[in-house]
């Protein structure tokens, strides 16, 4: 389970554990904004939302030039859901272009899959294997990166 963080200003940051946000609000730097319910951990609420006490300036989330490609990005781009079959808790990435045929390691060719979609494709494109992509890969913006769960 993750807890997002707001900066002081109300926008989403990013998310960390629930570890985390207890010892940030044991060091002060943050307040619950949301909870879970009467659920607490010594004297605080179980968080699902901190806001910061102080504003972070955040210049690097307007920084020119695109995300950075990683397979966990992926995976939270496509919302864990198979591009394949379209069923929740892809666990790995396909290359809709295998590498081996030429493909490229980057956003426009990576999609989420199961790791049985992902083998029943193999090494072929998706109009070879008869398994059509559901959606079109995107480079993703940062806030769809640090919002999606």
């Amino acid at each position: 389970m993750s807890v997002i963080v707001l900066n002081a200003s109300y926008e989403p940051l990013h998310t960390v554990s629930i570890q985390h946000a207890i010892r940030m609000l044991v060091r002060e730097v943050a307040v619950v904004e949301e909870a879970h319910g009467e659920r607490t951990i010594g004297p605080f609420p179980v968080p699902r939302v901190l806001r910061l006490v102080r504003y972070v300036v955040t210049h690097w989330r307007y920084a020119a030039g695109r995300m950075k490609y990683s397979k966990h990005g992926v995976l939270r781009r496509d919302r864990f859901r198979c591009a394949y079959c379209g069923l929740d808790n892809a666990d790995t990435m396909d290359h809709v272009q295998p590498r081996s045929r030429g493909g490229r390691t980057e956003w426009l060719n990576a999609v989420a899959a199961h790791a049985s979609c992902n083998e029943r494709k193999g090494n072929r494109t998706p109009a070879e294997a008869d398994m059509p992509l559901l959606w079109q890969p995107w480079v993703p913006t940062r806030a769809e990166l640090v919002i999606k769960t």
